[in-house]
């Protein structure tokens, strides 16, 4: 399997600071290659808006909702998403470092190739999201429901995956000498798959 990890974040031509944009409009924004630094997101309902290129650092996303956005090969640095939602959004090859993910919801869309290593989504929720070569080395997903996904070529050495609600995810890439599944909860397809990596001749009779 190649390595497409996610490399260094884009270069950025502009900076936007310490704005809060509660008063801001949220239909149909674009912005691309633009830093934004110390911006308060809280609250902010946004529907359609398209940032490409971007990276945002100590922005507070809490709370938010993100309908048919997209955020496309965009780095996020010590950004808060508590409670943050994305519905059926495009995240293309973005990268989280240590971002604060905590009760995150995630439902549909794209977050191919996205850069999650090490993350904490151990109380974040995702549904039917395509999550290709997503890189989830390191990531601690202890209980968290990850249900429906395309993982297919994810990276997931040293992930912590025990008690997460995995059902309908694609575990045909996952690394299961360094990959701890102890009481995860799959579906007897999953555990064929599983059960075969390991080199298991499953049978019916």
């Amino acid at each position: 399997m190649a390595d497409h990890r996610a490399g260094p974040p884009a270069a950025t031509k502009a900076t936007i600071g310490n704005e809060d944009w509660d008063a801001r409009d949220p239909e149909l924004a674009q912005w691309e290659s633009t830093t934004f630094s110390g911006v308060d997101l809280m609250d902010w309902e946004q529907v359609g808006a398209v940032f490409a290129d971007c990276t945002f650092r100590n922005v507070k996303f809490n709370v938010s909702s993100h309908t048919d956005a997209a955020f496309v090969n965009c780095t996020f640095d010590n950004c808060s998403f508590f409670d943050a939602s994305f519905i059926r959004c495009k995240l293309v090859g973005s990268r989280f470092h240590r971002c604060t993910l905590t009760l995150l919801k995630v439902t549909g869309g794209d977050w191919s190739f996205v850069g999650m290593s090490g993350a904490d989504l151990s109380s974040a929720e995702f549904h039917n999201v395509r999550m290709r070569e997503a890189d989830l080395t390191g990531a601690n997903a202890k209980g968290a429901v990850l249900r429906g996904l395309d993982l297919s070529d994810a990276w997931t050495g040293k992930a912590d995956f025990s008690g997460a609600d995995l059902r309908g995810s694609n575990l045909s890439s996952f690394e299961l000498d360094t990959t701890e599944l102890r009481a995860a909860i799959i579906t007897p397809d999953q555990a064929v798959v599983l059960a075969t990596k390991r080199g298991l001749d499953v049978r019916d009779e």
